[in-house]
Order: C-alpha cells, then sequence, then structure tokens
C-alpha cells in the first residue's frame, strides 16, 4: 500500500513539474516548446514554423 502511495506521489511530482515548465515556456512567448530553436523557430523541421499563433 505504501509503494503505491509513492509512486502516485512519484507521478504527481513529475507531472507537475511538466506542467509547471510548459506554463512557464508559454508565458516567456515560446511558441514551440520542443524546438531547440525555441522563440526563434523558422527554419527547423519540426513544424512549429507552420503554426499560427
Amino acid at each position: 500500500m505504501l509503494e503505491n502511495i509513492i509512486i502516485v506521489a512519484v507521478v504527481l511530482v513529475i507531472v507537475g513539474a511538466a506542467s509547471l515548465y510548459i506554463y512557464k515556456a508559454k508565458k516567456n512567448g515560446n511558441k514551440c516548446i520542443g524546438c531547440s530553436a525555441g522563440k526563434s523557430c523558422k527554419s527547423c523541421n519540426c513544424g512549429c514554423s507552420e503554426q499560427k499563433k
């Protein structure tokens, strides 16, 4: 029983940290978070340059 609680807590921490990272990146103006170019993504092949935002 204790193992299940620990596993759930670890998963919640990971999901929370990822959500916070995405929120901060979007707030800073990154259109394509997964792209290494970040804010200046225009010529890479990640597909972010086609997004309209």
